[in-house]
């Protein structure tokens, strides 16, 4: 085998993993039984993931725009380039997300390729679709070197050919090892121009999903791997040790993205417990003032700092704009929402009222227990090179 394989976990992973799955499975319980605020954490969910992803490219956006790239609205702050990046991850995430369960699809080169060209089929200048006819190089800003060269254009195909193979054979692997090292191997592989970790991360969220491990949108690890990028490009460059270099271990990224979802995992129960404080509280509000229960998921998606447009409310809600400008006008008044800007470009933010409601759900927040205290430190240490 020419690309990097996969290594068995040890007894502290078997240990993590076991964890992880429990995560997995008190989540799976909880979401069997339907309550009103999973379509917003699951919608909340899948923002972040866009917005962490892209943020370790340089496209960094608010997670409200994030949000309008799912709701096929118009950013509200994003630069036109930055969120024709955003659209186009949104589009291949969609894509993701369809195939996830779709038992005639097929992970193959061509899904592969098809997915790139989603992505970044708004820019042909970066070739979607296609792959690299040369040499590549991974540059760090910070210090003017280039900290990566990918193998030979000409071996690109074949490799990415045995990725899919890989991929396609029945295995006894942990799905979550497996998602790993198909995000491994292909940022490796660098075969396209440009969009290889986008592509790589998006590929571990469809391997993860086609593995039966939950919702993509609870399941992802792309909102973690964004929060924690420096940590991110340093396991790769450990990994990777400067080159194409695939005989090297990978048990210490695996380690990594088991302790992303370890952490991630124990993140999505925080918050789905949060949600539903906040929606208890919700409903104390509106019996309160009298408001239609239509108001929670805007109290929400404000509670999150959502910037709330009225034509977004008019959509979501179905009503007309006079009855939206109404209950808006109603939650202004209340302090649960504050308008900001004139006519056309006016939304609404978290006001003082529910900033206090928000405080009172999220005080004593459970603390995040990281399953592998030694990593930090770890990937501190000086990268490896192979001459």
């Amino acid at each position: 085998m020419t690309i990097f394989s996969t290594p068995d976990p040890d007894l502290e992973d078997q240990e993590v993993l076991e964890q992880i799955y429990t995560y997995r499975s008190e989540l799976a319980d909880v979401l069997r039984v339907p309550r009103r605020w999973v379509g917003g954490l699951r919608r909340s969910m899948l923002a972040r993931a866009i917005q962490g992803s892209n943020s370790i490219e340089g496209y960094d956006v608010a997670l409200d725009d994030a949000a309008a790239a799912l709701d096929d609205e118009e950013a509200l702050s994003a630069d036109e380039r930055t969120f024709a990046e955003i659209r186009g991850y949104r589009q291949a995430l969609g894509y993701v997300l369809a195939m996830a369960k779709d038992t005639d699809f097929r992970l193959d080169v061509s899904a592969v390729r098809g997915m790139h060209f989603m992505m970044l089929g708004h820019d042909l200048t970066k070739s979607p679709g296609s792959y690299r006819p040369g040499a590549v190089y991974v540059h760090d800003e910070t210090t003017g070197e280039n900290v990566y060269e990918g193998p030979l254009a000409d071996e690109v195909p074949a490799l990415v050919g045995e990725l899919m193979a890989d991929l396609a054979r029945d295995d006894t692997s942990d799905p979550l090892i497996r998602a790993a090292m198909a995000h491994l191997n292909l940022v490796m592989i660098h075969p396209f121009r440009d969009g290889n970790g986008r592509m790589a991360r998006a590929l571990q969220t469809l391997v993860l999903s086609r593995g039966g491990i939950g919702e993509p949108a609870f399941s992802s690890i792309e909102e973690w791997l964004g929060s924690n990028t420096e940590d991110y490009y340093r396991v790769l460059a450990a990994t990777g040790a400067g080159g194409w270099h695939p005989d090297r271990s990978a048990a210490l990224w695996v380690k990594f993205n088991l302790r992303a979802h370890h952490i991630q995992a124990q993140t999505v129960r925080r918050r789905y417990r949060e949600a539903g404080k906040l929606w208890q509280l919700f409903d104390e509000v509106i019996d309160e003032f009298g408001l239609p229960e239509r108001v929670a998921d805007e109290l929400f998606d404000a509670s999150l700092g959502f910037r709330m447009r009225r034509s977004t409310y008019v959509r979501r809600a179905g009503i007309e704009e006079r009855t939206a400008s109404r209950d808006l006008a109603k939650l202004t008044e209340l302090e649960l929402l504050q308008a900001v800007g004139e006519t056309k470009g006016r939304h609404y933010v978290m006001g003082g009222r529910l900033t206090l409601i928000v405080q009172a759900a999220l005080s004593n927040r459970e603390a995040l227990a990281d399953p592998y205290p030694w990593m930090r430190q770890r990937l501190a240490a000086p990268a490896p090179t192979v001459p």
